[in-house]
């Protein structure tokens, strides 16, 4: 490494933030990126530790260790290309990774890791400013059509190695506009949405086709058309294209069957989140869920349990409480026990400290109201014997709720999509379809391919990439035979 005692010179930076009070008042981003010097100083952490575990725990395996010492020499466009040679978008991922990588960094054993997000945010971001991330189409055409159904990361990541290597992609999205979960999922104060503008702007460049509005299957209900426009059955792409990657989320929620489920006021987090970035994005609607004013409840302490909250503030909650279901995790992991995975510790993110009652071990009973509409939610604590879990005795409470939002996971892809292609399940109603061996990411329908949430569920925008840019060589074998695309 170009500083080899940096490690032990330098203390770990986090990036600078915009003040509490003031982020509240806008749906922008407010995390900055590192300065050049700043960047310079946390690539100097990287240790020369012989076998970079960080690696192996970034599901893209980005190439770590040399592009830290890239920024430290000031190679910034070395950098952005060493970057890109493992994550098509690491703008994505520079935001709204929960960052395994540093999990697994060696200097993570007895100290803090180096800031490798933030590193990885400072270069894309570097790249994006002085115009480096340019189109790279494909110098010549092999005549072959590929549709990927889902806009997301993994359909985003496919598309563009497809085209890269001269196939013709035509992406559908069910949406008015394309990105999935990260157009509609993900708050814009986490990731604005010019990330994916400007993304699929190369795209086009680069030859892939959008077609935004549309529905891929048949027999679906109401609540899931969305802003399609028109249908597309499975026997029409079968025939118009020479392999089709389904690429869709895990969409179905996870649901809470308590007594007063059915009351207004209880939804699920995702009949919320996307309809203020609809709104931010200019969208007119006739009746948006809002926290305003009211006493809202999240249920679910993960990352979308945590959008809900800084949604929540944004919109002028009076109060806003979030409770998990499992006890509440130590605030400091047992690094000697679980180095290098991802550890079970306290996590506290920039929605919580922007204000938000917590609590743990806590389970719904049910909720009530009046007139059809809720007014408050009963609960009560337990405790986990022997395995399962029990309520503890004299503990029920009741808390006021005016708006109460489910947020305890996906279960599931959209199944009308794959049972119109009559694709094998799983035993979690995802498609089948291996990563090893011979016809990786092959269902079992002839040349349909599935990756992303659509393959291993409910997952992060990291090995959706992984898993978009993975199924993109498998595609390209099935094509031509052999393929040039990384692994």
């Amino acid at each position: 490494m170009g500083k080899v005692t940096g490690f032990l010179e330098f203390q770990r930076l986090q990036e600078a933030s915009e003040a509490t009070t003031s982020r509240l008042k806008h749906y922008k981003e407010f995390v900055m990126h590192l300065s050049d010097d700043q960047a310079k100083v946390q690539g100097a952490r990287c240790m020369d530790c012989g076998i970079p575990f960080c690696t192996s725990g970034c599901p893209v395996n980005n190439i770590i260790p040399d592009w830290n010492d890239l920024v430290y020499r000031g190679n910034y466009r070395e950098a952005l290309d060493n970057l890109h040679s493992t994550n098509n978008f690491p703008e994505f991922t520079g935001r709204i990774c929960p960052a395994p990588c540093e999990s697994a960094c060696t200097l993570n054993i007895n100290s803090e890791a180096v800031g490798i997000k933030s590193i990885e945010h400072f270069i894309i971001d570097k790249g994006w400013e002085n115009g480096w991330v340019v189109p790279a189409p494909a110098a010549q055409r092999t005549g072959k059509k590929v549709a990927v159904v889902g806009s997301g990361p993994a359909g985003l990541a496919a598309a563009q190695q497809l085209a890269r290597v001269g196939h013709d992609v035509t992406v559908f999205e069910k949406n008015s506009r394309i990105g999935g979960l990260l157009r509609y999922g993900i708050p814009d104060f986490k990731m604005e949405k010019s990330s994916i503008d400007r993304r699929v702007e190369q795209m086009q460049a680069e030859g892939v086709r959008f077609r935004t509005g549309v529905l891929v299957g048949r027999d679906f209900p109401a609540k899931v058309q969305n802003d399609a426009q028109e249908t597309i059955s499975h026997e029409q792409l079968q025939s118009d294209f020479d392999a089709i990657i389904l690429a869709g989320g895990a969409e179905q929620p996870r649901d809470l069957p308590v007594p007063g489920r059915e009351l207004k006021g209880v939804h699920f987090a995702m009949e919320f989140l996307p309809l203020q970035n609809k709104v931010n994005a200019g969208d007119k609607l006739k009746d948006q869920i809002v926290a305003t004013g009211k006493h809202v409840i999240v249920i679910g302490g993960g990352d979308t349990g945590s959008d809900c909250v800084g949604t929540s503030n944004r919109q002028g909650a009076a109060s806003v409480t979030q409770f998990e279901l499992m006890p509440q995790p130590p605030e400091q992991e047992d690094k000697p026990m679980v180095w290098p995975y991802w550890p079970i510790k306290m996590r506290t993110s920039s929605s919580h400290e922007e204000g938000c009652e917590r609590d743990w071990a806590i389970a719904t009973k049910r909720v009530e109201g009046k007139n059809g509409t809720v007014e408050k939610l009963i609960a009560a604590r337990v405790e986990w014997k022997d395995g399962k879990m029990q309520e503890v005795p004299d503990s029920e409470i009741e808390m006021k709720a005016d708006l109460v939002l489910l947020a305890m996971g996906f279960v599931a892809p959209v199944g009308q999509v794959l049972d119109a292609f009559g694709l094998e399940k799983d035993a979690r109603g995802n498609a089948k379809a291996s990563t090893d061996g011979e016809g990786c990411y092959k269902t079992s329908v002839d040349k349909v391919f599935a990756a992303g949430d659509m393959r291993r569920g409910q997952s992060l925008v990291v090995w959706a990439i992984r898993e978009g840019r993975q199924c993109a060589r498998a595609v390209d074998e099935h094509l031509m035979g052999s393929s040039v695309l990384p692994r």
